[in-house]
């Protein structure tokens, strides 16, 4: 355990902080005026644009990153705070109210001491620092506005400071799995609940049934209500324009990652390996910042969320820790039934209860004040109130929650020095559904699934269920009823958004049915079976694998022959090894194929009066169908099949020679499937021309594939794995990692683009960690004094 008091003071030896001798570099020293900072810090910056910060004490090291991150990154932080806060009016003028007011709904409205108060106060302390460290970088570019990043002057704005009690409050409830439980109770109303199935099977397999008093006729889009509010509307500033920088519902259904650990029975080095790339949506602003974390007592590096204190995926001096989205069903929707006589009660528990009611005042550009109300009920807070309907939906979130802030939970993660430390003390601040990998410098290595996961009264959380109380929430339980693994038998570990529920789990303690289709899973596990001594290039290779199963599967369902059209893709296709690489012309026929069924099957095996409700369809879905049609194909199945899938490679081939050309030799699946970083706001064109885009290159690989770089509503990549790690636990200097497409987002930076060519490429760059291997290759040093 670690010592309170030496961890609150630290060690005020500045030894600390001088560098050894090494390369020559630039030195600068800064003096803040903000309280925050315990002694001064050193901050080298090396050639990939990665800060090493040294300080004295472990919550100076965390005041540094979040310097650091407001130096690389204050306007993508800002804006995002500003906007959890709901703060967009004040800026950019009365068209942003709704969006204010919606995230005012969802902040948390329990008591923020007690909150403080169950946190360890190292944790607390180290999440003070961090906001200290952003508010110093504020003061700094407030003061010489010079410094002050270009979008700032462009939109006649300036930063907000930051507070830990509104990094605490800020809970910004997410849509979660919602809008599907609003599809299936329209699917229901339709009498065609089945063809949910179709877009998205369950997983683990479930009999969905309608919940009792749940009148599926009367529920709609609009029960989202302030939910479906969509991207901010900047075409208020810009006329003609439009912007935002929601998540889109494509990246909301592919976000994923990869990760294993392979012990050191299996690895060329004799050490534990582990390999990490999350995915996440591609086009704008990086979702990872870098830093290294050094003071007595820590050493930390890896990549962090901007805005969010501590390192999410990395490693310590002691083990390396990785992680990918589990499935934890945290959201649902209930319907309430509004009385008559006053829309401000409603049914509950054989009673009327009436809404807490909070009014607001939002501030407005130019000085004006808008009023908003907020209404919550028990299970959580109001998104449709609709009295003409006597009808109001409520969000249960566990987002919302006593003790579900985000904010503590990387700091705990990174001050733990094992498994046991990691079980008994940090997993418990961890709110969000995670796979959380582990491998350490005694050659262990682990998994376990954490998150908070809701206790319901009755229900599984699939459809829409009445907030009469029979289906209220009545508690939370965290990782300890959550599955993990230590030091397998087999030597590797993997996870890739797949159904890793060991193989019994009860039935009562299924924590969601969105698992996802275990393609990538399916092929990590190929790929490490048959490696008995895996290597960090082995890792590389794999991160970079664009073998795709589908793919492979659908190439065995090509028909012998077909009509003309068909016959050309026939021979294009046939033979194809089924790799995604961006130099494959067969690739991108694939996909154009792949779309085409995938359209054709849907208009074919979907009633019209579905067809809104069912836009997508799963791909063990369309390949299942595609090898053995049923009824729904008609009298004749098989040859219904045949005609769709001749008349979709018909259709491919014409729209491949019309994207690429007459000469199949001479397409290449890059050329459609382009990387391209824009400015999130690069709709206004003053942004647009002081933020120039990063493109250039195509990208092999696509949704299913390991290296998954997924389409958006085009051919261009739209997510993927934005950061890649490869970690040799024990001999760090070794790991390896990318952050794309650079660490600043400032264009004048050398470090806003300089990831874009070696990601494109695939080519690692050094994760530096010792302080020699620092020293050695940095390029620039600050000093930070109090």
């Amino acid at each position: 355990m670690l010592n309170r008091r030496s961890f609150l003071l630290g060690s005020v030896a500045t030894i600390a902080l001088a560098p050894t001798a090494g390369a020559a570099r630039i030195s600068a020293v800064r003096r803040l005026g903000a309280p925050g900072l315990g002694a001064p810090i050193a901050i080298l910056d090396d050639p990939y644009g990665v800060p090493h910060i040294r300080a004295a004490s472990i919550p100076d090291a965390f005041f540094g990153q979040g310097y650091v991150v407001a130096r690389d990154r204050l306007f993508q932080i800002d804006f995002a705070h500003r906007r959890e806060m709901g703060r967009m009016a004040e800026a950019f003028g009365a068209a942003f109210v709704p969006h204010d007011a919606a995230a005012r709904l969802f902040h948390y409205r329990g008591d923020i001491d007690k909150e403080l108060a169950d946190v360890p106060d190292e944790i607390v302390a180290c999440a003070r620092a961090y906001v200290a460290g952003i508010n110093a970088r504020i003061d700094e570019v407030l003061a010489d506005p010079a410094l002050l990043p270009l979008e700032y002057r462009i939109l006649g704005v300036i930063p907000i400071k930051w507070s830990l009690r509104d990094m605490i409050r800020a809970r910004e409830a997410s849509i979660g799995n919602v809008d599907d439980e609003i599809r299936r109770a329209r699917l229901a109303a339709l009498g065609l609940l089945d063809l949910d199935a179709v877009v998205a099977p369950l997983r683990p397999a479930w009999t969905m049934r309608v919940p009792e008093g749940l009148d599926v006729a009367a529920v709609s889009e609009a029960d989202l209500g302030v939910l479906n509010l969509g991207s901010l509307p900047f075409g208020s500033i810009v006329p003609d324009q439009q912007g935002g920088i929601a998540a889109t519902a494509i990246d909301r259904a592919n976000a994923g990652s990869n990760a294993w650990t392979v012990g050191p029975q299996r690895t060329a080095t004799g050490r534990p390996i582990l390999a990490n790339d999350p995915h996440l949506g591609i086009g704008g602003f990086g979702p990872r910042h870098v830093a290294h974390l050094t003071a007595p007592g820590l050493d930390l590096i890896g990549g962090g969320a901007p805005g969010l204190p501590g390192i999410m995926q990395g490693h310590t001096d002691r083990f390396a820790f990785g992680r990918t989205n589990f499935h934890i069903d945290q959201e649902d929707l209930f319907v309430l039934e509004l009385d008559p006589a006053d829309p401000e009660r409603y049914r509950h528990e054989g009673g009327w209860k009436r809404f807490e009611r909070t009014d607001v005042a939002i501030a407005v550009k130019g000085g004006t004040v808008a009023a908003a109300t907020l209404r919550h009920a028990v299970q959580g807070a109001v998104v449709s109130h609709d009295p003409a309907r006597h009808r109001a939906t409520v969000l249960a979130s566990i987002g919302t929650r006593p003790g579900a802030s985000g904010v503590f939970a990387m700091i705990a993660i990174n001050l733990a020095r094992d498994w046991e430390d990691l079980q008994k003390n940090a997993f418990r601040f961890h709110p969000s559904p995670t796979n959380f990998h582990y491998a350490d410098i005694d050659g262990n290595h682990g998994w376990q699934a954490i998150g908070y996961v809701p206790v319901r009264r009755k229900g599984d959380g699939l459809l829409p269920v009445p907030g009469d109380g029979r289906y209220d929430w009545t508690g939370m339980r965290d990782f300890r009823a959550l599955p993990s693994d230590y030091n397998p038998a087999r030597g590797w570990f993997a996870s890739a958004n797949q159904n890793n529920l060991p193989a019994g789990w009860p039935r009562d303690r299924i924590p969601a049915f969105s698992f996802r289709d275990p393609y990538r899973y399916d092929r990590v596990a190929e790929v490490l079976s048959a490696q008995p001594k895996h290597s960090l290039a082995d890792s590389v290779a794999l991160q970079h694998d664009t073998l795709s199963t589908p793919a492979k599967q659908l190439v065995a369902l090509l028909p012998a022959r077909g009509s003309p059209d068909a016959e050309r893709a026939l021979a294009v296709l046939r033979g194809w090894d089924a790799r995604l690489t961006a130099d494959s012309g067969a690739a991108a026929l694939h996909e154009m194929l792949w779309r085409e069924l995938g359209r054709r099957m849907l208009a074919l095996i979907v009633p019209e009066r579905a067809r809104g409700l069912v836009e997508g369809i799963a791909p063990s879905v369309l390949l299942g169908l595609l090898a053995t049609p049923d009824a729904r194909f008609g009298a004749d199945p098989v040859a219904a099949r045949d005609r769709l899938f001749d008349a979709a490679l018909a259709a491919a081939w014409k729209s491949a020679v019309e994207a690429l050309g007459a000469d199949p030799a001479k397409w290449r699946w890059g050329a459609l499937h382009q990387v391209r970083i824009a400015h999130p706001l690069a709709r206004i064109p003053a942004i647009a021309a002081a933020f120039p885009p990063i493109e250039g290159e195509g990208s092999g690989g696509d949704g299913y594939t390991v290296m998954a770089r997924w389409l958006g509503a085009g051919w261009r990549v739209s997510g993927g794995a934005s950061y890649l790690q490869v970690i040799d636990v024990g001999a760090w200097d070794n790991s390896l990692m990318l952050n794309f497409p650079g660490q600043s987002n400032d264009p004048r930076s050398p470090h806003y683009r300089d990831g874009y060519a070696p990601w494109i490429a695939g080519r690692m760059q050094p994760m530096l960690f010792s302080r020699a291997a620092v020293d050695a290759q940095a390029v620039r040093t600050t000093t930070l004094e109090p």
